[in-house]
């Protein structure tokens, strides 16, 4: 799911509102003020109007506070930020306001669309803490406040890709919905953990608890119709397009029962995704016209920003390229929020291919690079995450022995003192006791030692594996990255050697949707060990993401190069892969060239040094060339004739003309016949 709204995205629009109705025995007036933030949604004028007319004449300071930031959440969805702004300064000159001071100007943040997992920590703190100190007892304890900062803080955990923190953050508000009584704030939290339960590969407990979100928010249909959205979004990443369509659908009718227009909007932006990736573009644009003009009468800029990127890739994918290029530059004039990585990467991805696809390669490829860098950045991210939990549990550990340590050797103090005592009767006793003291103090000694010596082992494990791919047991891009640093070092400044192969599974979507991922997880395995198999033991083979390779060999020259792409070819084409949903035939295509570049023989052609980053986006491109071509094909850069680095560069900008002009010489290698 590559342009779909996050579910944290889904909430700010006016989700989390949409749940806040009272639990049963629940009192009276924060289940009022709850529908007035709820019914801002739609109307934000009439709700600011009512709750004018119910504001308290006599109030303790925690009850106003609790009325203050319900006017400051009407603001905001009114689009008034500075009178927000300032109703959370007002907030935080009262002790009982400081925590919903920092909640709303969390809140601000977040439509301001820049990080607000900072402020919401610190509101939900100080929430927390009161509910501990107060029980359930409103408005001292306001568990939806401490339930929507914890919605915020896992929100931007999930955009930066951290699933861990993000889930417990997710488990924490469920926890406190659960205790309340609240179903409507336990559907909203399940439909959250759903989703980050599919994001860590849980799909099964995913279903399970959107299932269980639908059963909670049934006789509500506004509550129903956010569900379904949600529930969209799962099945849109589970590649499960007709089921993402149909709950849309679903929820746009509960929608427009419930005479929610902006509701129904939000629902229509993420319909022309799920028609366009059936080809229904026609119908995607339709929706796209019908929900573009609700959404901007309500000022909802983060569905607008989806809207257009949207109806960007409808307009690539029927060859309208001026119209999504304007598409495009209205994305780029809505500012998004920097902590959404993994959202980004996905539209980045999704234009990507969407270029490809309509045959404009210089586009396509800014778009996968562009991603690349950001997967990278997610991916570091989220093993930074795991690394900080699997600290956390040694730095328990290690605090567990020190305290047994301390207490060991607090025995032997007193061992010592009560050897003093005796030692005027018992001179050999103390003697005794003395040596035991030794012993002890080595045996201790030994385990600590032992201990650390564990924890080193258990780090170096943890080490490599980070540089290995656990699908494919090739090695990963960090491990590439490791080994250019260390040539680097070793070599000097004197430029990358040796020849790249970037190699790319040929329409591996189409096995994706069409026999399902554990089918493509065994063509990835199969294409692997067949890659591995073609090339030499000197050679590094790279999972270099997703379905793409990365072969490198060192001090290779050319013709040798070209017979190991023949080779690979071979070996990926020239048997069937058996899986369990049938066998597939597969092929691929490869772009490969030799380090350094330049043609020393002929006049004006000395060879030119490259950074190696410089060198996989020949290989890169060659790789598009070779798609472009046709597929089943390896095509390698046999010469390039260049005066220096800068010319290097401008021919990677446009190679079809730099082959033209005769300054790219290409080796074109068909693939075996089907």
């Amino acid at each position: 799911m590559k342009a779909w709204l996050p579910a944290g995205v889904l909430i700010v629009a006016g989700l989390a509102p949409g749940f806040a109705m009272a639990a049963e025995g629940e009192h009276a007036e924060h289940a009022e003020l709850a529908a007035l933030v709820r019914d801002a949604f739609e109307d934000p004028a009439a709700a600011q109007a009512e709750l004018q007319r119910r504001w308290p004449q006599d109030a303790t300071p925690a009850r106003l506070a609790a009325w203050r930031l319900v006017r400051g959440r009407l603001l905001l969805a009114a689009g008034k930020a500075d009178a927000a702004d300032a109703v959370a300064v007002e907030l935080a000159g009262q002790p009982e306001g400081v925590d919903r001071s920092w909640l709303l100007r969390a809140l601000l943040q977040e439509q301001a669309g820049r990080p607000a997992g900072t402020l919401a920590e610190r509101a939900v703190a100080g929430l927390e803490a009161r509910c501990r100190a107060a029980a359930v007892a409103w408005p001292d304890c306001d568990y939806r406040a401490a339930w929507e900062g914890l919605r915020l803080l896992q929100r931007e955990q999930a955009g930066q890709g951290a699933y861990v923190d993000a889930e417990a953050s997710a488990r924490r508000g469920l926890a406190q919905a659960q205790a309340a009584g609240d179903r409507h704030l336990t559907a909203l939290s399940r439909v959250q953990l759903a989703l980050l339960l599919q994001a860590q590969d849980q799909t099964d407990a995913g279903r399970a608890e959107i299932r269980a979100a639908l059963a909670e928010a049934q006789g509500d249909p506004v509550a129903g119709a956010r569900v379904r959205n949600f529930e969209a979004a799962f099945e849109r990443r589970a590649q499960n397009v007709a089921g993402a369509r149909a709950a849309l659908e679903a929820g746009i009718a509960q929608a427009e029962q419930a005479g929610a227009p902006h509701l129904a909007a939000l629902l229509r932006s993420n319909l022309v995704d799920a028609y366009m990736h059936q080809g229904r573009l026609a119908e995607a644009q339709a929706a796209g016209r019908l929900a573009l003009p609700v959404l901007q009468r309500f000022g909802d800029r983060v569905y607008e920003r989806g809207l257009h990127h949207n109806l960007a890739v409808a307009h690539i994918k029927l060859h309208q390229f001026d119209a999504a290029r304007q598409e495009l530059a209205r994305v780029a004039d809505i500012s998004q929020d920097p902590a959404e990585l993994v959202s980004r990467a996905r539209e980045l991805r999704e234009l990507g291919d969407a270029w490809a696809d309509a045959g404009q390669y210089k586009e396509a490829l800014a778009a996968f690079r562009d991603e690349r860098e950001l997967t990278a950045r997610i991916n570091e991210r989220n093993r930074a995450s795991a690394l900080e939990e699997l600290r956390r549990k040694y730095d328990t550990a290690a605090r567990q022995r020190d305290l047994d340590l301390l207490a060991r050797d607090g025995q032997i103090k007193d061992r010592q003192l009560e050897n003093r005592r005796l030692a005027q009767r018992v001179g050999l006793a103390v003697g005794a006791l003395l040596l035991l003291s030794l012993a002890l103090i080595g045996v201790v000694l030994l385990r600590m030692r032992r201990a650390q010596a564990l924890l080193s082992a258990n780090q170096r494990l943890l080490r490599a594996q980070s540089e290995r791919d656990p699908l494919t047991d090739l090695s990963n891009r960090r491990h590439f990255l490791a080994v250019m640093d260390q040539r680097a070092r070793t070599v000097g400044a004197d430029g990358f050697r040796g020849a790249l192969l970037m190699i790319d599974i040929d329409q591996f979507k189409t096995v994706n949707d069409r026999y399902g991922h554990a089918a493509g997880d065994a063509v990835i395995v199969e294409v692997g060990r067949r890659i591995r198999a073609a090339v030499r033991a000197s050679d590094l083979v790279v999972r270099w993401g997703g379905e793409e390779f990365l072969v490198y060999a060192p001090e290779l020259p050319g013709d040798d190069l070209a017979q190991m792409a023949v080779r690979v070819l071979g070996g990926i084409a020239g048997s069937l892969i058996t899986t369990d949903a049938g066998t597939l035939r597969v092929t691929a295509s490869i772009g490969f060239a030799s380090f350094p570049l330049g043609d020393s023989a002929s006049p004006g052609g000395a060879a030119l040094r490259l950074h190696w980053e410089q060198a996989v986006n020949w290989a890169d491109m060659a790789l598009y060339k070779a798609k472009a071509e046709g597929r089943n094909r390896a095509i390698g850069i046999a010469a390039v004739q260049a005066p220096d680095a800068d010319a290097l560069t401008a021919m990677l900008q446009d190679l079809d003309a730099a082959c033209l002009n005769g300054q790219v010489k290409l080796n074109v290698l068909q693939g075996p016949a089907a």
